[in-house]
């Protein structure tokens, strides 16, 4: 909807074919959809819930769409992003000019958990530090877009925004005859090709490529199995894996095969217990030696977690301009570090009506959303806060856009973030048209995330 309440201008074909639906027909295909998505076990387990919880991620049956013009200017910002973040990473572990230069504190760096000394000097093959990333990006206006926060260590989503195609397709296939949008389902096979075009030196041939899982009871677990089956690539287990003649090689029914490249979801400290955490039985021992030899390639490479840090984020409109020469063509979202004595002030004076974020926090968890916090809760949030400072960024609460979801009464506005999906090699950058649309299922809520009652929708990018 527009600001004047009338049909913005990508939603006018979509809305002619809603207005001659029948209600009853559409939340019938929804209960399907959600079967569906039960059938073939889209779950996700939440932290901390009893028992393990595993749960359905919601989702809803009318797309968001996004127009081709405003599509073009999203992607140009977002490469010029992911080319930055990827030369900020290569500068970090090699010259530090960026550091030398005054452009970024070094303490930001020197004290950071997600920093990967291990990593100075080292050359990832194809110079590649972000092969797979997802950019979280939040609407404020017609023409206004921010960028939330950066996901490059091991970001997720990108089966739901498969599967919400597909299912779509099986439920509305009439609705893609009828609009033209852009498609989504080549991903895996050009994941496929980009991991492969990163292949380590000690490559001969074809690439194997394999996804390495903590196991069942990772929450992304379902992400895991689907893209491995999607593009041919074996799933394996840290205990699948050993180090053979200088390679890693994966246990076969016909014994032990070398693989290429590694499509790690598992965290930096637990890839190799022999010089990370010696209790991990999720990594393969030996795997780091061999990366730095140039035997296999680790996707993401070890390290890059550190451009997920929400304290970095505030200072990527410079980081940006000191690797590109350019503007962000994407601003980032007005940040307040806590680790700053005045920032510090103002966010302790201004707490009920921000939104405060752990640095290296993901999911949803560990943040305070202000306006909708009780005095209980702030207050001892304000506790934590004085305590760890360092530990938090602060944000304005943005009047983010909303898009309509299906509910018993009709359409209702319901806030919206975009999660597209960057694929990076020495070949270049490709980005998904669409990407993942999280979704506040609540009125009112500002919180998307699945593991605080979000859902998703599909994501339409409409042809020219």
């Amino acid at each position: 909807m527009t600001t004047e309440g009338g049909i913005r201008a990508p939603y006018r074909e979509y809305c002619q074919w809603f207005d001659g639906e029948d209600a009853a027909r559409i939340a019938q295909k929804a209960k399907q959809a959600e079967a569906f998505f039960r059938t073939i076990g889209i779950t996700f387990n939440v932290y901390g819930a009893e028992g393990g919880d595993e749960r359905l991620i919601p989702f809803d049956v009318v797309p968001r769409i996004i127009a081709a013009g405003e599509w073009r200017r999203l992607s140009r910002g977002i490469e010029q992003r992911v080319r930055a973040l990827n030369a900020f990473l290569h500068d970090i572990y090699h010259r530090q000019e960026i550091l030398r230069a005054g452009r970024v504190p070094t303490e930001l760096i020197a004290r950071n958990d997600a920093f990967l000394p291990m990593m100075m000097g080292m050359d990832p093959p194809g110079g590649v530090y972000t092969h797979i990333s997802g950019i979280d990006i939040v609407r404020t206006g017609a023409d206004e877009f921010y960028v939330l926060e950066d996901n490059a260590r091991t970001p997720s989503g990108v089966s739901y925004m498969l599967e919400n195609r597909e299912t779509m397709l099986q439920m509305f296939p009439e609705l893609f005859a009828k609009v033209a949008v852009r498609e989504v389902g080549d991903y895996p096979i050009n994941l496929l090709k980009s991991l492969s075009a990163c292949a380590p030196p000690m490559c001969g041939g074809t690439p194997t490529v394999a996804v390495l899982t903590p196991g069942i009871h990772n929450s992304a677990y379902f992400e895991h199995s689907f893209l491995a089956d999607q593009m041919g690539a074996a799933l394996v287990e840290g205990h699948d894996l050993r180090v053979v003649e200088g390679r890693i090689a994966m246990r076969t029914t016909r014994g032990y095969r070398p693989i290429d490249v590694l499509y790690r979801r598992v965290d930096d400290d637990f890839l190799d217990p022999l010089n990370f955490r010696p209790d991990s039985l999720l990594g393969v021992p030996g795997i780091w030696d061999v990366y730095r030899a140039g035997g296999i390639t680790i996707a993401n490479a070890p390290g890059t977690g550190i451009a997920d840090d929400k304290a970095l984020y505030s200072y990527m409109p410079d980081i940006i301009e000191f690797y590109t020469g350019e503007k962000a063509l994407l601003p980032n979202v007005p940040t307040w570090r806590c680790s700053e004595p005045e920032h510090l002030r103002e966010v302790l004076d201004r707490l009920p009506e921000l939104v405060v974020k752990e640095v290296h926090g993901s999911g949803g968890y560990g943040m305070l959303v202000g306006p909708a916090a009780s005095k209980k809760e702030i207050a001892a949030f304000r506790a934590k806060l004085e305590a760890n400072p360092r530990n938090y960024i602060a944000q304005p609460t943005l009047s983010l856009s909303t898009v309509p979801i299906f509910t018993n009464k009709g359409l209702a506005p319901r806030h919206v973030d975009l999660r597209p999906f960057v694929l990076m090699s020495p070949q270049g950058i490709t980005i998904t048209p669409g990407g993942l649309t999280r979704v506040a299922m609540s009125k009112g809520s500002l919180v998307v995330n699945s593991s605080q009652g979000g859902g998703t929708k599909d994501t339409w990018v409409l042809e020219d």
